[in-house]
C-alpha cells in the first residue's frame, strides 16, 4: 500500500483585534472551586476512602469515574459500592447507561461537569473517585481526541477515511493501516484494541495531525493531561500499597464475587454471537468466561443457563465444565493483576511526568492489620488532614506532608513505545520493556519456553539420525 499524505489542517481562525479605546482592566479570574479527587489501583480502597472523607466535611458527594460502573448490570464484577456500604452519601454516575452503548471519556466530562458544578454550586464537596486514570484526565485536561474530532458528527468512520483514501475491512486491516499511518503509535497499542486503533484512524482523517505527535515531545508536555489546565482546583489523593499485599487481596475479592454471585451476573448477559470490544463486556471478568458459558450451552438450552444458579454451576460433577471455570477464575484474578499493575504505573507517570501532585496514602499497615481502627489511622486520617490543608490553602504544609517522593518508590518513566511478541506464547503482544521484562519472568512462560527449547533438540536429534 502506498504512504499516504496526511490531509491538510484547517487555516486558524483570525483571532479579534482589541479595542484601542478600551483602557478598561482585563476581568479577572474566578478562583478554581475545590475537588478532591481519590485515585488508585483497584481493590486499594478508594470508594471506601471516600464515603469515609465524609464523616470529616460537610456535604461530601461522590462522583464516580469508573468506566465500568457507569453501565448498568454486573454489580457484583465491577464491584459497585453496595447502598448499606454508601452511608447516606449520594453517589452519583453509577448504572446509569445502557450495557450496549461505548461510553468515552468525552462522554464522562459531559455527564460529570455539570453534576460536579451542581455540588459546588450547593456549597458541597464533591470526592471524584477514579479507578479510570483517562477519565480523571478528562476532568483535568482541555484536550482530548474526542474533542479534535467534533466536527465528524454524522459522518461515519467509512466515510471519512474514505475521503483520504482509506478503507478498513475489519479490525485487523485496520491495526495494518494504522502501522502504516503511525507505526510509531502503532507500537504503543495492542493490535486487539480495536476501539483505540479506531479512534487513531479518525484522529489522523480528520485533523491529519499523527497520534504518536500527541503523546510525545511538547504536544504531551503542553496540552496533554496537565493539572493547571484544569476548570477546577484538584486535591489528588493517591491511595496505595505494596503490590504483594494488593495481589493477596485482588485474587481474595474474586472468591468473594464468586461467591456473591458473580456467575449469574455474566451468564446473564452471555451472548455467544456478541464482541467483547464495546459497552459492559468489556470488562474483565466477562471475556474470561466464555469457554466455560459455551461448554454449558452445548450441555443445556440456552434458557435453561440463564436459570441456573451460580451455586450449582460451582458445584459442578462434569470434570470439563469444572477445569474450564477453574481457568476462568485463575484467568480472572491474573488479569485483575495486570490491571493493578497498569493503573499503578499509570499513577508513577501522572505524578513524574505530568506535574500530578499526588498525595500517596500507603495503605499496606491497614490491609495486613486485623484491628478495625487501622484504616482510620493509616488512610483516612492522613487523606483527611490533606484535604483539610487544602481546603484551607495551606498548600505548602500539605505538599511537605505528602508522598511527594511517593515513599521512595518513584519509578523511572517507562519505555511504553516498543512493542514485543513473545512467539513462545502464541505470538502474545507486551507494550514496553517493563511488560516485556515481567512476561519472561512468568512461570507460564518460562513453561513454554523449556518445552519449546526440548522441542528443538528432539527435533535437532532426529534430524542428526537421519
Amino acid at each position: 500500500m502506498a504512504h499516504l499524505a496526511a490531509p491538510a489542517s484547517p487555516p486558524p481562525s483570525p483571532s479579534p483585534m482589541p479595542d484601542a479605546g478600551d483602557s478598561s482592566p482585563p476581568p479577572e479570574r474566578e478562583p478554581k472551586k475545590a475537588v478532591v479527587v481519590v485515585m488508585g489501583a483497584t481493590g486499594a480502597g478508594k470508594s471506601r476512602l471516600a464515603v469515609d472523607l465524609a464523616a470529616h466535611f460537610a456535604g461530601v458527594e461522590v462522583v464516580s469515574a469508573d468506566s465500568m460502573q457507569v453501565y448498568r448490570g454486573l454489580d457484583v464484577l465491577t464491584n459497585k459500592v453496595p447502598l448499606h456500604e454508601q452511608k447516606g452519601v449520594p453517589h452519583h454516575l453509577l448504572s446509569i447507561i445502557d450495557p450496549s452503548v461505548e461510553f468515552t471519556c468525552r462522554d464522562f466530562r459531559h455527564h460529570a461537569v455539570p453534576i460536579i458544578e451542581d455540588i459546588l454550586d450547593r456549597g458541597g464537596l464533591p470526592v471524584v473517585v477514579g479507578g479510570t486514570n483517562f477519565y480523571i484526565q478528562a476532568l483535568v485536561s482541555p484536550f482530548l481526541f474526542e474533542d479534535m474530532a467534533e466536527d465528524m458528527q454524522g459522518c461515519t468512520l467509512s466515510d471519512r477515511l474514505d475521503d483520504i483514501g482509506l478503507a478498513i475491512d475489519d479490525a485487523r486491516s485496520g491495526y495494518e493501516q494504522l502501522k502504516e499511518i503511525d507505526p510509531i503509535a502503532a507500537q504503543r497499542i495492542h493490535p486487539n484494541n480495536h476501539r483505540k486503533i479506531k479512534r487513531y484512524l479518525e484522529l489522523y482523517a480528520t485533523t491529519g495531525a499523527l497520534p504518536s505527535h500527541l503523546f510525545q515531545g511538547e504536544a504531551a508536555e503542553d496540552k496533554w493531561g496537565r493539572p493547571n489546565n484544569s476548570r477546577f482546583d484538584c486535591c489528588f489523593l493517591w491511595v496505595d500499597a505494596d503490590l504483594q499485599v494488593l495481589d493477596n487481596y485482588v485474587d481474595g475479592r474474586v472468591d468473594c464475587m464468586i461467591n456473591d454471585g458473580l456467575l449469574d451476573e455474566v451468564c446473564n448477559i452471555y451472548n455467544p454471537n456478541a464482541a467483547y470490544t464495546q459497552g459492559l463486556r468489556q470488562a474483565i471478568g466477562v471475556r474470561e468466561f466464555d469457554e466455560f458459558f459455551r461448554l454449558c450451552g452445548a450441555k443445556k438450552e440456552p434458557d435453561e443457563i440463564k436459570t441456573g444458579s451460580s451455586t450449582n454451576m460451582v458445584d459442578l460433577h462434569d470434570d470439563k465444565m469444572k477445569s474450564l471455570l477453574n481457568e476462568a477464575v485463575s484467568q480472572l484474578k491474573a488479569n485483575t493483576r495486570r490491571l493493578v499493575r497498569r493503573q499503578r504505573r499509570r499513577l508513577h507517570r501522572l505524578n513524574k511526568d505530568f506535574g500530578w501532585n499526588l498525595h500517596r496514602i500507603d495503605a499496606t499497615e491497614a490491609f495486613q492489620c486485623t484491628t478495625g481502627h487501622s484504616w482510620d489511622i493509616k488512610v483516612v486520617q492522613p487523606s483527611a488532614d490533606i484535604v483539610r490543608r487544602f481546603l484551607s490553602k495551606d498548600t505548602a504544609l500539605a505538599c511537605k506532608n505528602s508522598s511527594d517522593d511517593i515513599g521512595g518508590t518513584r519509578v523511572a518513566s517507562r519505555e511504553l513505545w516498543t512493542q514485543y511478541v513473545c512467539e513462545a506464547c502464541n505470538n502474545r503482544v507486551l507494550r514496553g520493556a517493563h511488560e516485556w521484562e515481567q512476561h519472561k519472568q512468568g512461570r507460564g512462560h518460562r513453561k513454554r519456553t523449556q518445552r519449546s527449547k526440548q522441542k528443538c533438540k528432539i527435533s535437532a536429534a532426529s534430524e542428526v539420525e537421519v
